[in-house]
This record gives C-alpha cells, sequence and structure tokens, in this order.
C-alpha cells in the first residue's frame, strides 16, 4: 500500500501535474507566477484548499449524495464547498498575513473557480468509481499531490520568469508569447518523469 501511495503521489506532482499535464490552473499560474514568494504563498493557499475540499467532498459524495440519487448534483455541491473552503482562506490570511493577502489580490478569491482545485475532487471520484482499490486515503494523496504540483510548477515557472525579465528578449516575443513559449517549455521538461512513476507501479 505505501509504494502505491508514494507512486499516486508522485504522479500527481510530476506526470499528472494538473497544470503542466492536464492545464488545469493556468490563469493563477500565469497570472500569479511574476514573483516567487506571491507563487509560494498563492500555492500554499492551493494545497490547502486542495486537500480540505477532496477530504470533505468525498464522503459528501459517497454517502450523502449517491445514496440519495443525487449524484448529477456533484459539481454544483462540490463548487459551493470549495467557495466556503476559499472563504476561510481569505479570512485566515486577512488577519494574519495581511501582505500575502495584499499581494495575492483578486487571485485569491479566483481559487474559489481555479478548475484545479475542481478537476481534483472531480477526478479522485471517478479514479475511486474505475478502480475499488482506490480508497479515501489515495484521494486525499492524490490531492495533497497535486497541490505540491500545483506548487512546483509555480515556484519553477516563478524562476524562470524572474530570469527572463533579465534576458534580452526579442521584441516580438517579449510579454505574454515568450511567457507561453517558457510554461510550454517547462511542461515538456516534466515527460521526463514518465519512467519514473512507471517503475514504481511496476508498468
Amino acid at each position: 500500500m505505501i509504494k502505491g501511495l508514494i507512486a499516486v503521489f508522485l504522479a500527481a506532482i510530476l506526470t499528472e501535474n494538473y497544470v503542466l499535464n492536464k492545464f488545469l490552473g493556468i490563469c493563477p499560474f500565469l497570472g500569479v507566477s511574476k514573483k516567487l514568494n506571491t507563487a509560494a504563498g498563492m500555492s500554499a493557499a492551493v494545497i490547502f484548499v486542495m486537500v480540505l475540499a477532496t477530504a470533505v467532498t468525498w464522503p459528501i459524495y459517497y454517502y450523502l449524495l449517491v445514496p440519495n440519487d443525487l449524484a448529477y448534483l456533484q459539481t454544483i455541491v462540490f463548487i459551493l464547498i470549495i467557495a466556503a473552503l476559499v472563504q476561510l482562506v481569505e479570512t485566515v490570511l486577512k488577519k494574519y498575513m495581511p501582505p500575502l493577502y495584499n499581494s495575492l489580490g483578486v487571485y485569491l478569491p479566483l481559487i474559489t473557480t481555479n478548475c484545479a482545485v475542481l478537476g481534483v475532487t472531480m477526478l479522485v471520484i471517478e479514479k475511486a468509481t474505475a478502480d475499488a482499490s482506490y480508497t479515501y486515503v489515495y484521494a486525499l494523496v492524490n490531492a495533497f499531490g497535486a497541490g505540491v504540483g500545483f506548487m512546483v510548477a509555480m515556484v519553477l515557472f516563478a524562476g524562470v520568469r524572474e530570469r527572463l525579465e533579465a534576458c534580452d528578449v526579442p521584441k516580438c516575443l517579449r510579454g505574454l508569447p515568450i511567457t507561453l513559449v517558457a510554461a510550454s517549455l517547462v511542461a515538456v521538461s516534466f515527460l521526463g518523469f514518465q519512467g519514473l512513476v512507471d517503475g514504481l507501479l511496476g508498468t
């Protein structure tokens, strides 16, 4: 079981990265990655929301929605839960970490509509439906790994963007074009980790 959990954790970070592989959460990835400290702060908030959202939505889905034939309300219920959790994070940051709260600006409330967070909660349910051995613990590890993967992508890309500011970029590529080129190169670099996870899974 431990080996399986490690494989799920590493896969969520490296080969199934929600930003670089599944292309979810691109808005904060491009918008908050200009500075390293802001990227790290945003990522920490996303990790917290991802894990807590999965911890709450999983039992609600299996013990409330499914028994009452309300599984079709999954998306709406999950979004409401995520919105409530984001409000909690926003309140805590505003009270205890005002500089980080101010630096995140509009992107903090946007975690509510961050499809990476919603994607994690829904995809773990999908995986559990396809594989009976995919338990609640696996779902939580996957959610934590997805959050860490989000942080890795954000921090790496923040470093790349800081380096780009010091480079002599051709005029036609300045701004968004070079940002997208750099993002695609970072995403391609993660393909090299496929063998590592496949080895752990024994495939």
